[in-house]
């Protein structure tokens, strides 16, 4: 069944008085929100076998924990982008929409947060391994994502006053300050994720001491790389928006549905990731339970190692949370 033929069979019990929005409905919800819907319904089942495992299954160390929280944010930023995908069929009204911008933006800001925290800690660990291993507090990634989380809601929660959101009252110059200061945050977060993951990749292949390749570092590189190409297109129209007054009457809608529909691919994408690093083995696809490939993963040795534990995955285990 197509979409205008879904949307039609939604309204055809309307009075005549709601063609008007019925055929709004039909020209709004259009093959990108279906795709979009789709999308964020697969990566909703992905984070959430992730939380599962991470949460019950599996023993945690310093970066399974952000990766824990990176999937509880993806997940809440999908269901946000499901619920404004069918907008026009749910027909919630204009607070019901600015508390889910409010969300949209809360979990988008700390997901950002817990990938650019991953890969400073990991170029941390990389550059200054015995500083690291010895002198890391034990609890660092667990107190780091309690903050971001607390900052993250912090912040939009500002925004949606300042801005008149969640009040009718606002004030214009106090929510310009507030997205300029979400926009340096972004710009802030965005920086120490460039740069951390520019310089691990410089270590590793420029470095007098050849650093191995593990899957853990795989995992954190295309986290990183799928990030930068579906995720921060996002972060840069906040930017964009909140420097120049006009910017959003410079595009289209379809143009912002678009950067949303990207956003939900790097949420999705996550999970994928993670089962696919897991499931290659000796340069092969060798697919077990996705607790395995899951755990495989978060593995900080060498492949060829075969089971010996180097001393990056013994200090990684001494945090359990």
């Amino acid at each position: 069944m197509s979409t205008t033929t879904l949307a039609w069979n939604i309204n055809s019990t309307a009075e005549n008085g709601s063609y008007t929005e019925m055929f709004s409905c039909i020209t709004t919800f259009n093959i990108l929100n279906l795709l979009t819907v789709i999308i964020a319904v697969v990566g909703l089942a992905g984070n959430f076998i992730v939380l599962w495992l991470l949460a019950f299954h599996l023993h945690r160390n310093a970066f399974s924990v952000y990766v824990l929280n990176l999937a509880g944010a993806d997940f809440l930023y999908l269901c946000t982008q499901i619920v404004y995908s069918l907008e026009c069929v749910l027909q919630f009204d204009k607070s019901s929409f600015y508390i889910l911008l409010i969300l949209s933006m809360f979990a988008y800001l700390a997901g950002l947060s817990m990938i650019a925290t991953i890969s400073a800690e990991r170029c941390l660990s990389v550059m200054w391994p015995i500083w690291y291993h010895c002198q890391r507090p034990r609890h660092t990634s667990a107190i780091m994502s309690v903050l971001l989380w607390v900052f993250s809601i912090l912040l939009s929660l500002l925004v949606g006053l300042g801005c008149g959101f969640l009040f009718r009252h606002s004030e214009y110059y106090f929510c310009i300050t507030l997205n300029f200061i979400t926009a340096a945050f972004i710009i802030g977060l965005s920086v120490v994720l460039s740069v951390s993951s520019l310089a691990l990749l410089v270590k590793i292949v420029c470095g007098a001491h050849r650093i191995p390749v593990t899957r853990l570092f795989v995992t954190i590189a295309l986290t990183v790389v799928v990030f930068i190409i579906f995720g921060m297109p996002l972060g840069i129209c906040w930017f964009l928006f909140s420097s120049i007054i006009e910017f959003h009457k410079i595009f289209s809608n379809n143009f912002y549905e678009m950067i949303a529909f990207l956003s939900c691919i790097n949420s999705c994408a996550n999970p994928i990731i993670y089962f696919l690093v897991g499931s290659i083995r000796h340069h092969r696809l060798q697919w077990q339970s996705l607790k395995l490939l899951l755990q495989r993963a978060m593995q900080d040795t060498p492949e060829e190692e075969s089971g010996v534990r180097g001393p990056s995955e013994r200090s990684g285990e001494l945090e359990r949370v």
